[in-house]
Order: C-alpha cells, then sequence, then structure tokens
C-alpha cells in the first residue's frame, strides 16, 4: 500500500512542511516577491492576507480598498490591496496574486500571549483552492499543485 506522500508526489504535488505551533495552528514560511516570511495556515480565511506592519518587508505597493474584512475577534477592518504580487510556497508559485492587506496586531498579540511566534500574514482558501491544498495533518505537511 502506497502513502499519501508518494501517492501525491507521484501526481505532481510539492510537499510542504508545516510546523504546528502552541496556539494549535499550523505555521509556513512562504515568500512574496522573493522575500521569507511566517504566515499561518487557515482554511477558514476566503484570502490570502498581509498585515499592514509587513508592506515594507515585502516590499508591497499598497492601495486603498473598499473591502471591509472580519476575522476572528475583529470585524469591519479597513483593508488595502498589493496587486500583482508572487508568492512562492516551497517550490510551488502562483504569479499575478491580489493580497488583502489590514491589520494583525489582534493576531500577533493572541500568538504573543501563548508564547507563540508572530506572524507575517495569512495563507488562505484562495491559494489552497488554487493548489489543489491536501493537508496532511498526521505528518504535517501541506501539498500543493
Amino acid at each position: 500500500m502506497s502513502t499519501l506522500r508518494k501517492l501525491l508526489e507521484e501526481k505532481g504535488f510539492q510537499r510542504i512542511k508545516l510546523k504546528y505551533t502552541s496556539t494549535n495552528h499550523f505555521e509556513l514560511v512562504a515568500k512574496i516577491n522573493k522575500i521569507k516570511g511566517n504566515f499561518i495556515l487557515d482554511t477558514g480565511a476566503s484570502s490570502t492576507c498581509v498585515g499592514f506592519d509587513s508592506v515594507e518587508h515585502f516590499k508591497l505597493v499598497a492601495t486603498d480598498s473598499a473591502v471591509r474584512a472580519a476575522g476572528a475577534g475583529a470585524n469591519n477592518m479597513l483593508t488595502q490591496i498589493a496587486e500583482k504580487t508572487i508568492l512562492e510556497v516551497g517550490s510551488w508559485k502562483m504569479k499575478k496574486l491580489d493580497l488583502v492587506l489590514f491589520d494583525l496586531r489582534h493576531v500577533n498579540e493572541a500568538l504573543v500571549n501563548h508564547k507563540a511566534e508572530k506572524v507575517h500574514g495569512i495563507i488562505g482558501a484562495d491559494i489552497l483552492k488554487k493548489g489543489r491544498a491536501v493537508i496532511d495533518y498526521k505528518n504535517k505537511a501541506l501539498y500543493l499543485k
């Protein structure tokens, strides 16, 4: 019997290691515009997001957006958009990605309060859908195609 890893890799999926945190989240390293950052993997987030405080880190060009964001513990948050960015997760790449930018302070405060590392952003369902994601919870891995 073959393993999930072998099956998915034979079908062209790229394996990305995940880190399980003290807050019961999976975190991963990804690159935006070739610059590394730490991200939470969030299957409930509709869009991939970056915090306002990471705009300079990733050399993003932000423009105002009429869309309001909502998330755990926060509603009606102002957002901006960074258009046509490049996202790399392991060897998987997506070009021309429009990122949602918003205030992630409440997320990072909660992480720090639980002795977890701050994150630059959130990998959301837009990437998971585009990459035909499979999450292997037992072996702490994300597969994207």
